[in-house]
């Protein structure tokens, strides 16, 4: 029998493929079969239906961590942002007095100054501003020399890409808690019917700005 995917003589796009995720959540979702199989569990006897009674208490009580374990992983998200806030408004303060820097930097820096309370809807948002904000600095920084001698700035911006690294890892943390989530709210019977009578639906992973997708593809050296 052939492969079904021939990485020799199959379909080959020389362009190559770009990717994104698709900003759409699936609701769980089950049909009439799945009343039936319930139904038909309390008879002739009643034990079935108890089991499977106390298998849907376990999963929604499973379902119902997994949303906190998803929310504390946000979370961890956001205190790495809020970080990246400080460090940006101390660079700020320090190369504004060396350089007339952007306005829009300033005016990032002025919408920031009440903290950070990025939503779910929000959050990728909120990561790109700052990327953006900080990537305006960095620019400042190389075309200054002076100011790549100021210790304090070098200081922030080393702390700056450690966050960043930090966030990244935060992400990926998140990505597969939520992988998890989208997976267990369409797995039948259990799972499947108590997401489908709690009305939940998919969730939609981080993804990165078109902005830094941009600069991915831009020329470094």
């Amino acid at each position: 029998m052939a492969n079904e995917l021939d990485e020799l003589t199959g379909t080959v796009n020389e362009q190559g493929r770009d990717i994104n995720v698709i900003e759409k959540q699936i609701p769980a979702k089950v049909g009439v079969g799945s009343t039936i199989f319930e139904i038909l569990l309390w008879f002739p006897l009643i034990i079935p239906g108890l089991i499977f009674l106390f298998m849907k208490i376990s999963a929604r009580n499973y379902l119902k961590a997994l949303q906190q374990k998803i929310q504390h992983n946000a979370s961890q998200i956001d205190n790495y942002l809020e970080q990246r806030v400080v460090i940006l408004q101390n660079v700020v303060g320090i190369v504004e007095k060396s350089i007339d820097l952007d306005k829009d930097v300033m005016k990032s820096v002025a919408m920031f100054r009440g903290g950070v309370h990025p939503t779910e809807e929000t959050r990728n948002e909120v990561s790109g501003q700052l990327d953006q904000a900080l990537s305006n600095v960095r620019i400042a920084f190389e075309a200054y020399p002076d100011l790549k001698a100021h210790r304090s700035l070098a200081d922030a911006m080393q702390q700056n890409s450690y966050l960043q690294k930090e966030i990244t890892a935060a992400r990926e943390v998140y990505n597969d808690t939520v992988l998890r989530w989208n997976q267990d709210i369409f797995a039948w019977p259990t799972k499947a019917i108590v997401a489908a009578k709690a009305g939940y639906t998919t969730r939609i992973p981080f993804t990165a700005s078109r902005e830094i997708k941009d600069q991915a593809r831009a020329k470094f050296f």
